[in-house]
């Protein structure tokens, strides 16, 4: 099972970024994302079902963040839009598989102006 997560990097207060999280050699239930700023704990961030599309978000993202599916098998971004300094933090891409979550390497995404 992989999970590779790319399109991290830096942005300005305001602005934007993708992250894409594609998942190998499994069908997962739910693709999600978590971050952990520094000094803080790990926090969810999103997640996608798979089956249904439903998606679910924490609330200081709402609004802001949106989770799509892409074309490829089992590829989800999440699309960041109106970023702000406490956005600031390594994002982990998650995949559920019943009772098993399989974790990709961290994108670190940066705002400040």
């Amino acid at each position: 099972v992989q999970l590779q997560a790319s399109g991290g990097g830096s942005a300005q207060p305001g602005g934007s970024l993708r992250l894409s999280c594609a998942v190998s050699g499994l069908d997962p239930y739910v693709i999600g994302w978590f971050r952990q700023a520094p000094g803080k704990q790990v926090e969810g961030v999103g997640c996608f079902s798979i089956s249904d599309s439903k998606t679910h978000y924490v609330d200081s993202v709402k609004g802001r963040f949106a989770l799509s599916r892409a074309e490829a098998k089992n590829t989800v971004y999440l699309q960041m839009n109106d970023l702000k300094p406490e956005d600031t933090a390594v994002y982990f891409c998650n995949a559920r598989h019943i009772l098993t979550d399989y974790w990709g390497q961290g994108t670190q995404v940066t705002v400040s102006s």
